[in-house]
């Protein structure tokens, strides 16, 4: 589905990602994972054809993304870490225009942004201006436009930022029938109890090198931390935190 091999990314003499490989399998939710400036946005910008990488090898779905790609970005969709959207449309307009881009037939796109926008509870304010959105209504409408098309693989950068509990829980419950279906969701987040709760795999980059992948059990296994939460794992695999494994198995035996 999503095979890197070597991927690098420099600017000048810095590597910004460096050497970087990984599988992602059809129908599984990875979670790509690391601290500020770790080279996340950087590598999902490879892998969406927005950034040309240094050096290296993407293949998705079979293919090569670049900025001409377009049978393979007809498969794909983007949701960035911040919802910037033209202001002056309002979020039907925003839709339709979407729906336009990646060629859905009428009764598709109604059905499909029918049932995302009743989701997140937006129905109501798509004749409002965006610009009169407040962040987590941004989002919302973001994310609709990204899921409707009913994307193969989505790659998603802090999807849940600003969403209200409700929201968030409907898009995690939306991503795990996503992926039973056998689509393949690539979720980078600072959320990482989100990451726990949903992904199958993960993997920890630092300073653009990976520092592990595996399930949260393989995880925790490398790190030493038996029964640590995913925080503590993270932490202990980058070297930012010794964390005692006695006084982490003591903190989740209480809901620590």
């Amino acid at each position: 589905m999503i095979e890197v091999r070597n991927l690098s990314k420099t600017y000048g003499h810095k590597h910004a990602v460096r050497n970087l490989s990984f599988k992602v399998n059809e129908g599984e939710l990875f979670a790509f994972l690391g601290p500020n400036g770790s080279g996340k946005s950087t590598t999902i910008k490879m892998l969406t054809g927005l950034t040309e990488k240094s050096s290296g090898d993407i293949e998705i779905l079979g293919q090569q993304p670049g900025i001409n790609s377009v049978s393979l970005k007809r498969e794909l969709s983007f949701v960035p870490d911040t919802p910037d959207i033209m202001g002056k449309l309002t979020g039907k307009e925003y839709l339709d225009f979407v729906a336009s881009v990646y060629q859905m037939s009428q009764e598709n796109y109604e059905d499909k942004s029918k049932e995302l926008l009743e989701l997140f509870d937006l129905s109501g304010a798509l004749g409002t201006l965006v610009e009169e959105y407040s962040h987590g209504m941004r989002q919302k409408l973001v994310i609709t436009g990204a899921l409707m098309h009913e994307p193969k693989v989505i790659f998603m950068d802090e999807p849940n930022v600003g969403l209200d509990p409700k929201s968030n829980r409907n898009l995690k419950s939306y991503l795990k029938k996503y992926v039973d279906d056998g689509n393949t969701v690539f979720l980078t987040t600072h959320t990482l109890g989100l990451a726990e709760e949903i992904a199958d795999r993960i993997l920890i980059i630092y300073e653009g090198e990976e520092k592990a992948t595996g399930t949260l059990s393989e995880l925790r296994t490398k790190s030493g931390l038996v029964s640590g939460s995913l925080e503590d794992v993270f932490l202990a695999l980058i070297g930012e935190e010794e964390v005692n494994v006695s006084d982490s198995e003591s903190r989740d035996s209480i809901g620590g």
